[in-house]
This record gives C-alpha cells, structure tokens and sequence, in this order.
C-alpha cells in the first residue's frame, strides 16, 4: 500500500486508529472457545466491529506462534480476512542480517503478502535493507518503544548530547524513504515524541502505548502528527477486551468509536489532514 492510500483511508475515516491483533485463547470470550478455530472467528467479529474506524490492522506474530502450526494458518486466514483498503502490519519485531533477512523479508511480504514487518535496528542497517526497494511495502523500525527496559539503552545520552534512540531514527531516516519506512515511538513518552519528529520530519509513525499503557492520545496528535496524517495509533487490549461477553464486539465497536472521534477532534484542533 502507497502512503497517499494511507492517507486517503485517515482523511476520509477521519482516523488514525490501527487496532491491534493480538488474541490469546486465555483472554477471549469463553463461549468462542468450543469454536473449531476460536481465535480466527474473535478476529473476524473484532474486524467487523471496528472496520469503520481504523485504517490498519497489526496481529502480533507471537500470539499465533506460539500455537503452533495452527497459529501460522490463523493467522494468514486473519489477514486475508483484512479489507484490502486498511494497511496491515505484522508485528514481528525481527532483526538479522544477510540472507536470514531476505528469507524473513519473502516470508511477511510474498508468503503472507502484509503491508509491512515491524524491524529492530540493533544490527544496523544490513538488517533493514532487503525490506526495503518494494513498491507498497514498508519498513517498521523500533525507534523510542514504551516499555520499561527501553530505558537500559535507547535512552542513554551520547557524546553531542543526543540520545540513543535519535541517533537510530536520524539514521534509518537516510537509509529508507518515508515512502517506504516508518517508524515505532511509543505514546508513554509524551515528551519524547517531539524529538523524534525533529529527527524524522516525514516518516510516519507507529505509536503503540496510548490506552492500556497510558499514553495520551492528545500528546500524540500535538507532537507526532503532520499536516498529512504522519501517525498511526495502536489500541490492542482496550479494544480486544472492552468486553468479555456474548457482546464483545459491540463493545469493541463502541471503543473504537470513540478512539476515532477523538482522534477526529484532535485532527481539527491541530490542523491535520484538514486541507
């Protein structure tokens, strides 16, 4: 998917929202679980509810990893299940170089045909490069993520004063268009989201964090958006679990709605995709 079809789904939705895939069969309503596939039949009736106002679509890879060969089929049936017209986005989170990159790069793009893989930069930029050069498909690498250990290294400070993380977005910034490569800033870091901006002033942005873990949706807005959309927010659990119940999906939908008229207000208060 091209970035002016990205931006054409939040204009006209009027939304940024990317809900989050993550199913487990512990968290799931208890009256799917005699179902034949329980998770892929969660996905569906999630995906129906909440189709109106989110632009993407992110399964974790590991939830259907972790369930074996089954989990693999799940999963592709999930994203064939995906209108065509919202982005996907696997969220694998995986970071080699060389052929183990190529193989892991024909896999999510050719194998499970998804618009993007999420990437961790550690091993340097031999590691992102055989996910780039595709046309509509993308690169997602971690750049200021919101957890707790994020701190054991993305925010320690270099020599010219900058950090860690800066120094990782600056970089990848040169090696992939923002035709072609986003990047992952957690919401939890209000502050933070600012001096990504300034280090990629037209990348998009992947923002996990905002609901179950606390981040604000308005700091996200403020400082992470652009003129032309420039961000897409996650919501995994809020949306997932809102209920527990024979109506799951309806409360999946009312959640969502509300994300996305937010989301709406936020756009026009600070001018974004309002030309």
């Amino acid at each position: 998917m091209k970035k002016s079809d990205i931006v054409a789904q939040m204009r006209r939705k009027q939304s940024c929202l990317c809900v989050g895939l993550d199913a487990s069969l512990e968290k799931i309503p208890s009256h799917l679980k005699t179902e034949k596939d329980p998770i892929l039949i969660f996905n569906k009736r999630i995906i129906d509810a909440t189709e109106p106002y989110a632009v993407a679509y992110k399964p974790n890879v590991a939830f259907y990893e972790a369930l074996g060969p089954k989990g693999w089929e799940t999963l592709a049936e999930t994203l064939a299940y995906i209108p065509k017209d919202c982005f996907t986005i696997a969220d694998a989170k995986r970071g080699d170089i060389g052929n183990t990159a190529e193989a892991y790069a024909k896999a999510f793009f050719d194998v499970l045909d998804v618009d993007s893989v999420t990437l961790a930069p550690y091993m340097g930029a031999d590691s992102i490069q055989p996910f780039l050069g595709r046309l509509g498909k993308w690169a997602i690498v971690l750049g200021l993520t919101s957890n707790a250990g994020s701190a054991d290294f993305q925010m320690l400070t270099l020599a010219d004063g900058s950090y860690v993380f800066e120094s990782v977005v600056r970089q990848m910034a040169r090696l992939g268009s923002p035709e072609e490569l986003m990047f992952v800033v957690g919401a939890t870091r209000g502050e933070s989201i600012a001096r990504v901006r300034a280090a990629a002033p037209e990348h998009f942005f992947l923002v996990p964090g905002v609901g179950a873990q606390g981040g604000s949706l308005e700091d996200v807005i403020r400082y992470g958006a652009t003129a032309e959309g420039g961000v897409l927010v996650n919501s995994s659990r809020g949306i997932l679990y809102a209920g527990s119940g024979t109506d799951f999906a309806q409360r999946a939908e009312t959640e969502a709605k509300r994300l996305q008229e937010e989301m709406a207000r936020l756009f026009a208060l600070h001018g974004v995709l309002q030309g």
